[in-house]
């Protein structure tokens, strides 16, 4: 939750920057709970029903992005749990460290990823108010993304990525297309534990209509890919959640190069080194 070197990142009323306190990120447990469980359906455990909070080990361990909205504070500008309007939670190695494992490990074999000789990040958690799901609050939210990753040297990225439903033949399309498509290379490929695992390769690839795959994505996902991002191997099934998870990798370079080129313009001046 250190802001030291984390840059000011404003758009309008719209703040993005890491929690702050123990309040703040009950706040974004609060939004999580509100997308998750009330929106989406999750199903929660008791303590997270009586509470109306999504939490667990991680999330005091790690760092919680959020998009806040000031026009949402009171009469003083102090804010509120309603500012909070945006969430990613950011696990690096020390955090994953302190719990024993990253979250991902729950579905994927990641030792190719933990083996990766630079700094990495695992992504997840990541949810927006139904009102502020908008081009400019997911740019703004992927801005502090960039910002972080320059801030820690981040190499790589990964996390697991959803898909609405369980019903794995509804997702043939998206999720043949991203096996044939967007497959992680050896060395950097995830692969679903093999008590979860649950093939990708649903479709011949000459059958696969990927015009119709990309419509089927989530636009999460389709963000991932724009930045050149892979998939693991296999998908999994979250019953909890109501969803098909992926395995997502992505290096950082177009994310710092994009990052660096708007740091320069904001301000006038050489981007310190990454």
């Amino acid at each position: 939750m250190d802001q030291v070197g984390f840059p000011e990142l404003r758009m309008g009323s719209l703040e993005v920057r890491l929690a702050e306190s123990a309040a703040e990120i009950d706040w974004a447990q609060a939004l999580r709970y509100r997308v998750f469980y009330n929106e989406m359906t999750a199903v929660p455990t008791p303590e997270m029903a009586a509470r109306h909070r999504d939490f667990d080990v991680y999330d005091t361990e790690c760092d919680h992005l959020l998009v806040l909205d000031h026009a949402r504070a009171d009469g003083s500008g102090a804010l509120n749990p309603d500012c909070v309007v945006g969430t990613y939670r950011l696990i690096r190695r020390p955090a994953a460290a302190r719990v024993g494992r990253f979250y991902s490990s729950d579905e994927y074999d990641i030792g190719a990823l933990e083996r990766f000789p630079g700094e990495v990040l695992e992504l997840g958690r990541s949810c927006v108010d139904a009102g502020y799901r908008t081009r400019g609050s997911m740019q703004l939210l992927w801005r502090g993304i960039a910002a972080y990753v320059f801030q820690h040297d981040i190499a790589l990225m990964f996390g697991c990525a959803s898909l609405p439903g369980t019903d794995v033949r509804a997702l043939a399309q998206p999720l043949s297309y991203l096996h044939h498509n967007h497959l992680a290379p050896p060395e950097l490929r995830p692969t679903a534990l093999p008590e979860r695992h649950v093939s990708m390769d649903l479709m011949p690839r000459g059958e696969v209509d990927a015009k119709r795959a990309l419509v089927e994505l989530p636009p999460l996902i389709k963000g991932y890919l724009r930045l050149g991002g892979f998939v693991g191997d296999g998908a999994v099934i979250d019953s909890q959640f109501n969803t098909t998870d992926v395995c997502i990798v992505v290096k950082t370079d177009l994310v710092t190069d994009k990052y660096y080129r708007h740091y320069e313009r904001s301000s006038g001046r050489d981007a310190p080194a990454a």
